[in-house]
């Protein structure tokens, strides 16, 4: 008698839930009115919406994240894949508060603090990054070289990065948003260090490049130049290597700018690459093109784009001390 009170308490209970009894919980709902990032002239961002089937995708590995992360959410592993895969889809204040509960479990790991560290980056914090990604080079110390998965894979399924470039190239990037270019210059030759394939070679050169121009040096950024050439095998960074050869002088602005023929196509290059051509007429002295190609960047939906980020501070720093260039 006790069995069938139990079993119709437990079918009553499934249909309140809506719920079978072998279906798993799905992750959080995103909350699509969240702000997700503030930039930094005060524009408020929300999660972005992918095309669907990217979208469908990317929620599927967020599921397969969370399942795991429930079995064991104390397990360092199941801690980063679920913030990432939170991340992937820009819901940032989630993916940082998973980082951050995850910092109780395990306070001595640098790759907590490394994702934290971008994910601040990405909600325009870039003096919490900077915390965040120097404990993390701290408690790194001189492991040896760990390659990072990837967590959107190339298209050679091959990955290419590692904890310890990426903890310096981020913080590189930190310090830049800052306009701190002498500590974004050492961040970036360290990272140098462990740009060990052409691919991270030219993702921290361009930002190397461009610091050095910032900082008003003429012959480092030649220096840098000589080691990057037209022949180098790229698997991920082809947009970084067209800037270096731009700055080489090998490709013109429009070069670099106007590589799609579609609407979208172009909405993607300016945020992706319009920064490097940005800078490239800042330096040369033709700041009205530079703030008018950075203003184009920001009318683009890709505001996690580092470029955008970039370009967002450049024209509050620009703004505040140059107005007559708006």
């Amino acid at each position: 008698m006790m069995k069938r009170i139990l079993f119709a308490i437990s079918i009553f209970l499934m249909g309140i839930w809506g719920c079978e009894p072998d279906v798993k919980p799905a992750p959080p709902r995103e909350n699509k009115a969240r702000i997700e990032a503030v930039g930094f002239s005060g524009t408020a961002y929300h999660a972005v919406q992918d095309a669907p089937v990217v979208q469908v995708r990317k929620d599927s590995m967020l599921n397969i994240a969370y399942q795991d992360f429930l079995k064991d959410s104390t397990n360092l592993e199941n801690i980063i894949w679920y913030g990432r895969r939170l991340a992937y889809l820009t819901r940032y204040q989630e993916a940082i508060a998973v980082f951050t509960r995850g910092m109780k479990h395990h306070p001595e790991s640098p790759e907590l603090y490394r994702h934290r560290g971008h994910r601040h980056l990405s909600v325009r914090k870039p003096a919490e990054a900077v915390k965040d990604l120097m404990k993390a080079a701290l408690l790194v110390g001189d492991r040896p070289i760990q390659i990072e998965p990837d967590g959107i894979p190339n298209r050679l399924n091959q990955p290419l990065s590692s904890l310890q470039f990426n903890i310096w190239y981020h913080l590189g990037l930190a310090h830049y948003l800052q306009q701190n270019y002498k500590e974004a210059q050492i961040a970036y030759e360290s990272c140098l260090r462990y740009s060990t394939n052409d691919d991270l070679k030219c993702a921290t050169a361009d930002w190397l490049y461009m610091t050095y121009r910032r900082r008003g040096f003429t012959e480092e950024p030649k220096e840098l130049l000589k080691s990057i050439t037209e022949d180098m095998v790229l698997i991920e960074n082809e947009a970084y290597h067209q800037r270096l050869l731009m700055y080489k002088g090998l490709r013109s602005p429009d070069d670099i700018l106007i590589s799609s023929n579609t609407a979208a196509g172009r909405q993607l290059d300016m945020a992706t690459q319009g920064y490097g051509v940005g800078n490239w007429y800042l330096y040369n002295g033709e700041a009205e093109k530079a703030v008018d190609i950075f203003q184009r960047i920001l009318k683009t939906s890709y505001w996690p784009a580092f470029g955008f980020l970039a370009a967002e501070s450049d024209l509050e720093y620009l703004g505040a001390r140059y107005p007559e260039l708006f």
